[in-house]
């Protein structure tokens, strides 16, 4: 197979590209029988895996070094040319939509191929692509904005990932210090962070409106291509969130700050640091981490070890922090090969070891469901793919001494209790963009007081520390970058969470029946809708109230029970 620095980019013709969509288009509708129009059906496909290939890679490229000259005008090329592309690709759908022969493919291919086409259609308009294409050249100024970030400290210069060891630092006179640094560089750019939100929410706004919407929250739902769940399940969600979860993460915050020996409620500085002893950190290098993966993939089972292997050879990967790559960490695909991507920023923290397991869970369900027709099943929805990644971080834990060392004991604890606290916080992060979206004319000063007010419901453990402006402002959104690039993405992690700890309670008494039902989750791609795909594969509704409260309790026993002796 070719490697990812061999495969070939070339700029495609999007007037051509047009062209060939527009003429299958017309193939299809003048089909006169169902074999007739499945044959134009998957030349579709690979005319459509082509395109979303050479995007994708030229979004991969671009982040690896938003530096290089070539790549960003692809990229401005391409935030042009994809929504324009987009009217094609809508034409395309609505022909499959009211095709004769729909029958027959949702006897073949499953009904969600239609059910996603539905929604698909209802957020997306031509008359919405200037503001589509705008909104694209806002979330790539973001993006280089945060890849920009030179900031100074202790005579060196460090991008924002590159701080996160400073900002875990055992020593709380150095962690303050490394807090102080990073929010100052996003206070010195408050001015440009403020407008480009500003011009996205109006934006976004303005787009639902377009579409006949209240505003742009049902619009961002179609977005999400949620088919099996609406706003008052989420509003529900995050009810019991309140109701079960924030109390057991207030607990744990509450022992973390007695183990430091600091105040309740935690600075954000204190709150990064779990142990006093300093938090788990992964033995050796970069390239250890790795090696301990290929162990880790090698031995869970034939598949994943296969996996595995083809990405390291297949130079699918690029996790190192370097100068000009924008942050953060995703998977993606490259279609007309056939493998996933991951890219991330390892810088020395628990965080790497999540990412060879987090990024790649989402690499490996994507590997495993590569042939799927047609070839949008190969993904399910956002929430369920973050099912595939966030329990297989849960299905390392019995190799943490390959990743941790002596410091697995630490790991484990400080895995688990971050899953149960970033559930509070992603749910924060969820509702506070439904108030952006419900109150769009609100200026930035009002936003940042809006996520004051919310932080207190969802985060009572955390303290508007005055040590440090841009976090006492109420301004610590800006540090997430799907709240500029991915509006509404955020709970399906807190959802996928909620899920992924009843994966961590199975193999609590059983790895391989754990292991079983993940399998059985994950073969069946996106051919079901979310809720379908958990039911399948015997596992609960995170919208079933019993099923957060389940969680809970068993964790918080977990908890109560551990022995963290010789742990300070």
């Amino acid at each position: 197979m070719l490697k990812f620095s061999e495969m070939p980019y070339e700029r495609p013709d999007v007037e051509a590209l047009k062209g060939e969509m527009t003429a299958l288009t017309e193939r299809l509708k003048s089909a006169a029988d169902y074999e007739t129009a499945k044959v134009v059906f998957l030349e579709w496909e690979k005319l459509e895996k082509h395109a979303d290939s050479l995007g994708t890679l030229v979004s991969i490229r671009h982040s690896i070094d938003t530096r290089d000259e070539f790549y960003d005008a692809e990229e401005t090329f391409w935030n042009s040319a994809w929504p324009e592309v987009r009217e094609y690709m809508q034409n395309w759908l609505d022909a499959m939509l009211s095709s004769p022969f729909r029958p027959d493919f949702e006897a073949e291919f499953g009904g969600p191929y239609f059910l996603n086409a539905e929604i698909a259609r209802k957020a997306f308009s031509p008359e919405i692509i200037p503001e589509l294409q705008k909104e694209n050249d806002l979330t790539q100024a973001y993006d280089k904005l945060i890849a920009s970030a030179q900031i100074p400290f202790e005579g060196g210069t460090y991008t924002i990932s590159q701080m996160g060891p400073f900002q875990h630092d055992p020593d709380d006179a150095r962690r303050l210090a490394a807090w102080k640094a990073v929010g100052q560089w996003y206070k010195d750019h408050q001015p440009d962070l403020d407008r480009i939100y500003d011009e996205l929410t109006h934006l976004r706004d303005a787009m639902g409106k377009k579409l006949g919407y209240e505003g742009y929250t049902t619009l961002g739902y179609y977005r999400m291509g949620r088919n099996c769940y609406g706003r008052e399940d989420v509003e529900k969600f995050r009810a019991a969130v309140v109701k079960y979860l924030v109390p057991v993460a207030d607990g744990i915050y509450r022992k973390q700050a007695a183990r430091l020996g600091v105040a309740y409620p935690l600075s954000y500085a204190d709150a990064a640091l779990q142990f006093r002893s300093g938090n788990p950190k992964p033995q050796g290098t970069a390239d250890d981490v790795l090696a301990a993966g290929r162990k880790f993939y090698d031995e869970l089972s034939p598949e994943t070890g296969e996996f595995f292997r083809m990405m390291l050879d297949g130079e699918l990967m690029d996790v190192l922090s370097k100068p000009g790559k924008a942050g953060g960490g995703y998977c993606t695909s490259i279609q007309d090969y056939g493998v996933p991507f991951i890219f991330a920023n390892f810088n020395g923290t628990q965080g790497d070891v999540e990412v060879v397991t987090h990024e790649a869970g989402h690499a490996f369900a994507n590997w495993v469901n590569r042939d799927r027709v047609p070839a949008d099943y190969a993904w399910p929805s956002m929430e369920a793919c973050e099912v595939h990644s966030m329990s297989m971080e849960f299905m390392a834990w019995p190799w943490a001494e390959d990743f941790f060392g002596p410091d697995a004991k630490k790991f484990r604890y400080s895995h688990l209790a971050a899953a149960l606290t970033f559930i509070p916080y992603g749910t924060l992060v969820d509702h506070f963009q439904h108030e952006v979206y419900a109150h769009p004319d609100m200026t930035p000063a009002q936003r940042h007081e809006c996520w004051k007010k919310l932080q207190g419901i969802y985060m009572p453990w955390m303290r508007l520390d005055g040590d440090i402006p841009f976090f006492a402002d109420g301004e610590a959104w800006q540090r997430q970058s799907h709240i500029y690039g991915s509006p509404f993405y955020y709970i399906d992690y807190c959802l996928a969470q909620t899920v992924s700890l009843q994966f961590w309670a199975l193999g609590q008494k059983s790895r391989e029946e754990a292991w079983e039902k993940y399998m059985a989750y994950t073969r069946q791609g996106g051919s079901r809708v979310f809720t379908e795909l958990l039911s399948n594969a015997g596992l609960d509704s995170p919208f079933d109230e019993k099923c957060l409260r389940g969680v809970c309790d068993t964790a918080r026993a977990w908890l109560d029970n551990y022995d963290l002796s010789g742990v300070n």
